[in-house]
């Protein structure tokens, strides 16, 4: 349940939100660093500065270094995902283009029907890739109504060309095109673990308190809250990277907007150019 909430809240807050609560959590244990360090230093003064400096350091060395660990560990798992989505866009790109090719070796009326199915899914799929949140719930049940459509056009089509090779291969180029469709709709859904984004906030903030009771005097201080800074940019853009519906950083669908261009350049008709003309050939001189 406590998981559920986290996850959700990951998903769902804003970014400026996510950032300022995070940032606001280090300097508070950046803080609480200063205040043990001075209350230390009351308490107990160091007979012993130039070790006990050495031994501080080397302390700050451990722990930046494990925070660049584990920042890019979790860099690396967001950026995967999001290669893996901009792979699928031009893998299903390809696999529409085939089989809208394909589609103009069928007769009329089915030619026409898959070719126009297969152009507004398209712009449907374009349009899914960067639509607000309240509009992909209709554009994905309008997504999977034209997948029925088009698996419902092709069984019609079968029966006309089920005694030719082609038709084995016109059947997996459809497939592959409502394959593809689960595979960026689950690749959409692959994001960083909840576990993986709590143990970086926990260190984060740890990190902060280590840097607050060892870095001492104004110039140290604001060195160290430069650094938080920095850190919360760096945790921002990973946030981002792993919002494939809400991020700024999402996928291009430039070989998407590509095929529709395509499309528009060439409509069933373009592929008739040389039917007549062979028909004719066929056909022989006529008869005088």
């Amino acid at each position: 349940m406590v998981w559920n909430i986290l996850n959700d809240w990951l998903n769902n807050a804003p970014l400026l939100i996510l950032g300022c609560g995070v940032l606001i959590l280090m300097l508070i244990a950046l803080w609480g660093g200063i205040a043990l360090r001075k209350r230390h230093e009351s308490h107990a003064p160091s007979t012993e500065p130039d070790k006990e400096g050495g031994l501080e350091g080397y302390v700050v060395s451990a722990v930046l270094g494990l925070l660049a660990l584990l920042m890019g560990f979790t860099f690396s798992l967001a950026v995967d995902r999001f290669e893996a989505r901009r792979v699928l866009v031009l893998e299903e790109a390809n696999a529409i283009g085939t089989t809208y090719l394909r589609a103009q070796l069928l007769q009329e009326p089915h030619r026409q029907r898959i070719s126009q199915l297969l152009v507004n899914y398209t712009d449907n799929r374009i349009a899914l890739a960067s639509a607000p949140r309240a509009q992909v719930p209709p554009l994905l049940a309008e997504n999977d109504r034209m997948l029925t459509d088009l698996w419902a056009a092709t069984a019609s089509a079968f029966v006309t060309i089920k005694g030719l090779d082609f038709s084995s291969t016109f059947l997996d180029s459809v497939n592959n095109v409502i394959d593809l469709d689960a595979s960026r709709k689950m690749a959409r859904m692959a994001r960083v673990p909840t576990e993986v984004f709590v143990v970086l906030f926990v260190y984060l903030i740890v990190t902060a308190g280590v840097l607050g009771y060892v870095f001492v005097g104004n110039r140290g201080r604001g060195a160290a809250g430069f650094m938080l800074l920095l850190l919360t940019l760096s945790l921002l853009l990973i946030l981002d990277i792993d919002r494939p519906t809400k991020g700024g950083v999402r996928e291009a669908q430039t070989a998407m907007e590509q095929l529709r261009a395509s499309f528009n350049r060439q409509p069933p008709q373009v592929f008739d150019r040389y039917l007549a003309g062979d028909a004719k050939a066929l056909a022989g001189p006529a008869p005088h």
